[in-house]
Protein backbone atom coordinates (compact mmCIF):
# COMPACT_ATOMS: atom_id res chain seq x y z
CA UNK A 1 0.00 0.00 0.00
CA UNK A 2 1.35 3.66 -1.12
CA UNK A 3 1.55 5.92 1.58
CA UNK A 4 0.94 9.33 0.80
CA UNK A 5 -2.15 12.34 0.05
CA UNK A 6 -5.01 12.00 -2.57
CA UNK A 7 -6.12 15.09 -4.78
CA UNK A 8 -8.80 15.27 -2.88
CA UNK A 9 -7.55 15.70 0.00
CA UNK A 10 -4.87 18.29 -0.97
CA UNK A 11 -7.58 20.13 -1.97
CA UNK A 12 -9.62 20.68 0.78
CA UNK A 13 -6.71 21.30 2.60
CA UNK A 14 -5.71 24.23 -0.03
CA UNK A 15 -9.69 25.37 -0.10
CA UNK A 16 -9.59 25.67 4.26
CA UNK A 17 -6.36 27.67 3.64
CA UNK A 18 -7.63 29.80 1.36
CA UNK A 19 -10.89 30.22 3.79
CA UNK A 20 -8.71 31.47 6.91
CA UNK A 21 -6.56 33.70 5.09
CA UNK A 22 -9.31 35.24 3.32
CA UNK A 23 -11.00 35.91 6.57
CA UNK A 24 -7.88 37.25 8.42
CA UNK A 25 -7.25 39.50 5.81
CA UNK A 26 -11.07 41.00 6.16
CA UNK A 27 -10.50 41.61 9.95
CA UNK A 28 -6.58 43.02 9.63
CA UNK A 29 -8.83 45.87 7.13
CA UNK A 30 -11.14 46.37 9.74
CA UNK A 31 -8.35 46.73 12.44
CA UNK A 32 -6.66 49.19 10.54
CA UNK A 33 -9.94 51.63 9.99
CA UNK A 34 -10.45 51.47 13.50
CA UNK A 35 -6.84 51.76 14.43
CA UNK A 36 -6.98 55.40 12.02
CA UNK A 37 -10.27 56.43 13.40
CA UNK A 38 -8.43 56.13 16.96
CA UNK A 39 -5.97 58.17 15.63
CA UNK A 40 -8.29 60.82 14.35
CA UNK A 41 -10.30 61.16 18.09
CA UNK A 42 -6.78 62.07 19.26
CA UNK A 43 -5.72 64.28 16.74
CA UNK A 44 -9.20 66.08 17.13
CA UNK A 45 -8.90 66.31 20.88
CA UNK A 46 -5.33 67.03 21.06
CA UNK A 47 -6.46 70.17 18.10
CA UNK A 48 -9.35 70.99 20.42
CA UNK A 49 -6.24 71.04 23.69
CA UNK A 50 -4.43 73.63 21.78
CA UNK A 51 -7.08 75.85 20.77
CA UNK A 52 -7.93 75.65 24.19
CA UNK A 53 -4.86 77.23 25.46
CA UNK A 54 -4.97 79.86 22.01
CA UNK A 55 -8.51 80.78 23.76
CA UNK A 56 -6.82 81.32 27.56
CA UNK A 57 -4.19 83.34 26.24
CA UNK A 58 -6.41 85.62 23.64
CA UNK A 59 -9.82 85.23 24.93
CA UNK A 60 -10.54 83.83 21.31
CA UNK A 61 -10.44 81.35 19.12
CA UNK A 62 -8.52 81.73 15.38
CA UNK A 63 -10.86 83.61 13.34
CA UNK A 64 -8.61 82.46 10.16
CA UNK A 65 -10.96 79.48 8.21
CA UNK A 66 -9.11 76.63 7.25
CA UNK A 67 -11.59 75.09 5.46
CA UNK A 68 -10.23 75.58 1.68
CA UNK A 69 -6.59 74.43 3.19
CA UNK A 70 -7.37 71.54 5.67
CA UNK A 71 -5.58 71.46 9.26
CA UNK A 72 -2.12 70.32 9.25
CA UNK A 73 -1.52 71.66 5.75
CA UNK A 74 -0.49 74.70 4.22
CA UNK A 75 -1.14 78.05 6.02
CA UNK A 76 -3.15 75.69 8.86
CA UNK A 77 0.21 73.42 9.87
CA UNK A 78 0.90 75.59 12.75
CA UNK A 79 -0.85 77.52 16.37
CA UNK A 80 0.79 80.63 17.46
CA UNK A 81 -0.41 83.21 19.46
CA UNK A 82 -1.08 84.75 15.70
CA UNK A 83 -3.48 82.24 14.97
CA UNK A 84 -2.95 79.41 12.10
CA UNK A 85 0.18 80.12 10.10
CA UNK A 86 2.84 78.10 7.66
CA UNK A 87 5.51 75.82 9.33
CA UNK A 88 7.34 76.13 6.02
CA UNK A 89 8.11 79.63 6.54
CA UNK A 90 9.75 81.23 10.08
CA UNK A 91 5.96 82.13 10.75
CA UNK A 92 5.96 79.38 13.44
CA UNK A 93 7.75 81.68 16.41
CA UNK A 94 6.49 83.11 19.47
CA UNK A 95 4.19 81.29 21.66
CA UNK A 96 3.21 78.00 20.11
CA UNK A 97 0.46 75.99 21.18
CA UNK A 98 0.68 73.55 18.65
CA UNK A 99 3.91 72.89 16.80
CA UNK A 100 3.05 70.61 14.14
CA UNK A 101 -0.98 70.58 13.89
CA UNK A 102 -2.12 66.93 12.43
CA UNK A 103 -3.79 65.83 9.57
CA UNK A 104 -5.82 62.78 8.68
CA UNK A 105 -4.47 59.64 8.27
CA UNK A 106 -5.73 58.70 5.22
CA UNK A 107 -4.36 61.58 2.27
CA UNK A 108 -7.95 61.21 0.79
CA UNK A 109 -9.42 63.06 4.04
CA UNK A 110 -9.33 65.85 6.03
CA UNK A 111 -10.07 68.01 9.09
CA UNK A 112 -11.77 71.49 8.65
CA UNK A 113 -11.34 73.76 11.05
CA UNK A 114 -14.33 77.02 10.77
CA UNK A 115 -14.34 79.78 13.20
CA UNK A 116 -17.16 82.64 14.34
CA UNK A 117 -16.82 86.03 13.33
CA UNK A 118 -16.31 87.04 16.77
CA UNK A 119 -13.87 83.79 17.71
CA UNK A 120 -15.94 82.46 20.69
CA UNK A 121 -16.63 79.22 18.40
CA UNK A 122 -15.60 76.92 16.24
CA UNK A 123 -16.27 73.32 14.47
CA UNK A 124 -13.55 71.35 13.68
CA UNK A 125 -15.02 68.40 10.74
CA UNK A 126 -13.59 64.94 10.13
CA UNK A 127 -15.02 61.82 9.20
CA UNK A 128 -15.11 58.58 10.97
CA UNK A 129 -14.40 55.27 8.57
CA UNK A 130 -16.88 53.28 10.96
CA UNK A 131 -19.41 55.53 9.53
CA UNK A 132 -19.90 57.41 6.46
CA UNK A 133 -21.51 60.98 7.89
CA UNK A 134 -19.35 63.76 9.36
CA UNK A 135 -18.44 64.16 13.20
CA UNK A 136 -18.16 68.05 13.99
CA UNK A 137 -16.06 69.27 17.22
CA UNK A 138 -17.13 72.02 19.35
CA UNK A 139 -15.58 74.05 22.40
CA UNK A 140 -18.49 72.24 24.67
CA UNK A 141 -18.38 68.87 22.47
CA UNK A 142 -17.14 66.29 19.99
CA UNK A 143 -19.38 64.31 17.89
CA UNK A 144 -18.85 60.64 17.02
Amino acid sequence: MKKGFTLVELLVVIAIIGILSTLSVVSLNSARAKSRDARRLSDIKQIRTALDMYYDASSTYPTTSCTSTPLGTGNCACLTSVGWTNTSTTNCTGTIFMQKVPSDPLSSASYTYTSTSSGQSYEIVYKLEANSASSTATPSSMGN
